[in-house]
């Protein structure tokens, strides 16, 4: 099936997930974070900087507009459950969308969805960090999520609205350069001096503003070497 075929169905919500800051430990460290999210199952708000009741611990790192929602496949679960030998939960990697079938190789950066009252736009791939070892004790996870390409990505907030577990993602818009999610992890993790990749990324103008500045910094030192 081609990625254009794939874009006319629905993706269906599982489960809208949100969660509190809450303390923990971390290599011998106390630290806090928000990525303990739990299934919610009633209706909830959507605004630019995310859900209503929704918290994380480091803003310069996590949340903004360009993050305001998190979203992992569940296609993706019964790896990580083989892998961590235990069953997961819904929001198991702290994300606010457990979907199905949104797969990163399946839609691209600046993709357009309505889901309840709101629409939402594919903004970069989530870079999973050390929250993500501390909370299945697994220091090297993130690599892990990471190296096989499973990361999820993330929606910026284009209209404010309601959302609930149950509602489905409807596409809106395919982006005309039609970067895949995946394509955009090949170049920032795997093919680091791909300079036509480097370009063809910068010209997505949906592409996040932090991936921005990370492929423009990247692009000029290679053009220069």
């Amino acid at each position: 099936m081609e990625t254009n075929e794939l874009l006319l169905s629905a993706y269906p919500l599982i489960s809208l997930n949100i969660g509190k800051v809450r303390s923990g430990t971390y290599k011998g460290k106390e630290t806090t974070s928000g990525i303990d999210k739990r299934k919610v199952d009633r209706a909830l708000a959507l605004g630019e900087l995310g859900f209503e009741g929704d918290e994380q611990a480091d803003l310069v790192h996590h949340g903004g507009v360009d993050k305001a929602v998190c979203v992992y496949s569940y296609d993706h679960y019964k790896h990580w459950e083989a892998k961590l030998d235990r069953s997961l939960e819904y929001g198991a990697f702290g994300e606010n969308f457990t979907v199905a079938h949104m797969n990163e190789s399946q839609v691209h950066i600046g993709d357009t969805f309505s889901i309840g009252t709101a629409v939402v736009q594919i903004s970069q791939p989530r870079q999973p960090c050390w929250k993500l070892a501390m909370r299945w004790g697994l220091d090297e996870l993130p690599l892990l999520v990471t190296t096989s390409g499973a990361t999820g990505f993330y929606f910026r907030v284009l209209k404010q609205g309601e959302v609930k577990t149950g509602d489905e993602l409807l596409p809106l818009q395919v982006h005309p350069h039609r970067i895949t999610v995946e394509e955009a992890n090949r170049v920032m993790h795997k093919d680091r001096e791909d300079i036509d990749g480097l370009r063809k990324l910068l010209a997505v103008d949906a592409l996040s503003a932090s991936w921005v500045n990370t492929f423009s910094k990247r692009l000029e030192r290679l053009v220069n070497e």
